[in-house]
């Protein structure tokens, strides 16, 4: 069994980060990219320099191929596919039955259509508000309403102490409406699991960081790129989502018990004070860390920065973030030993303010 780190190292000097810095410079400059070195360097923390962030995140989430002669027409096709997607599921059936009566009848418009709305004649069956067909515009639309209703919602609760994400703006509007769009769209795609709440937590980070590349061509396509960076992303995990794994080893009980036994690996009188004495179990706490990446524990731009780490492991952001769960144990255990079980459930249910660089370093000790 290891020793407990309870004293772990300090964390590396100023001078390894800006050699670090240059070196994810130069990694991204190669015709192809060693997406290796590259995850290897950006688990370290990737630099906040114009536009860098986003390139990497869309390297290490395979939204863009390592060859960099490839990249814009693969964008251009991805975008291009999100489009088409965008027009098939976000058409309001309103506007369908009056596209379906420009096609079928465009002679005699005037004489059927009235104010935009189409004369009842011209209505078919499948396209009839109180139609019960599965393929009815107007049935599908009802069906995912409530899951429209959910996302408005929890979108409109995205970080409100950010101008970004909340206020009267109309730039806070369009964010907002991209959120929306993606969330729903993802929904419709994926009817085994469709929208759950908190989704739009962790699509915030990627579509904060691609809407603010300062390439205004990137920028404009941030909605299209998070959404196929958001289902990458989900993929790695998405069986935490899934509420008829929930009780399966892969499902969050199945997570939640690997975050246990890796505490108990590490430092074993913390895990057994926890669980047994203070019966506080990880479901009290790390249910929201794992499901929702950790955006609810620290400031957002602490967020960014985890991710870096989280988005850098080669086989999802599963183990890796199990070890930085584990590490925020490890930072506060002196203060867990002591407590009992409120003490300790409201610390680790607000977790105190941290130094990012010194806790990912722990983190990474654990490998």
């Amino acid at each position: 069994m290891a020793s407990s780190p309870r004293s772990p190292p300090p964390a590396p000097p100023p001078e390894f980060e800006i050699s670090r810095q240059s070196r994810i410079f130069a990694a991204l400059s190669k015709k192809v990219i060693d997406l290796d070195e590259l995850r290897m360097l950006a688990a370290q923390g990737v630099p906040d320099a114009a536009g860098v962030r986003s390139t990497v995140w869309k390297l290490l989430l395979g939204y863009l191929p390592n060859d960099r002669s490839l990249w814009e027409q693969e964008l251009a096709k991805k975008r291009s596919q999100y489009a088409a997607f965008k027009d098939e599921f976000l058409t309001n059936p309103v506007e369908t039955s009056r596209q379906v009566g420009k096609e079928g009848h465009c002679n005699d418009n005037a004489e059927h259509v009235r104010n935009g709305l189409l004369h009842r004649s011209q209505v078919t069956q499948e396209e009839h508000p109180l139609s019960l067909g599965k393929t009815s515009v107007w049935n599908q639309f009802f069906e995912y309403s409530e899951i429209m209703e959910q996302i408005d919602r929890d979108v409109k609760r995205t970080h409100p102490d950010m101008h970004f994400f909340c206020g009267d703006s109309s730039f806070a509007k369009s964010n907002q409406e991209s959120l929306k769009n993606i969330l729903l769209i993802f929904a419709k795609l994926n009817a085994g699991i469709r929208y759950v709440q908190g989704m739009n937590e962790i699509l915030a980070p990627l579509f904060f960081v691609f809407r603010s590349d300062p390439d205004d061509k990137n920028a404009k396509f941030a909605e299209a790129d998070s959404f196929f960076c958001f289902v990458e992303l989900l993929s790695g995990f998405r069986d935490n989502f899934c509420q008829k794994l929930d009780n399966s080893a892969v499902g969050i009980r199945g997570t939640l018990a690997k975050l246990s036994q890796l505490v108990a690996k590490y430092d074993e009188e913390l895990q057994h004070h926890l669980e047994i004495t203070t019966e506080v179990n990880p479901q009290f706490y790390a249910f929201r860390w794992i499901t929702l990446l950790l955006t609810q524990e620290f400031n957002f731009a602490d967020t960014i920065h985890i991710w870096d780490t989280l988005l850098s492991d080669p086989d999802g952001p599963q183990e890796t973030l199990l070890r930085i769960c584990c590490a925020m144990l490890i930072l506060v255990r002196k203060r867990l030993l002591a407590g009992d079980f409120t003490s300790n459930l409201k610390l680790l249910q607000n977790y105190p303010p941290t130094n990012i660089g010194h806790l990912l370093y722990v983190a990474n000790k654990l490998h």
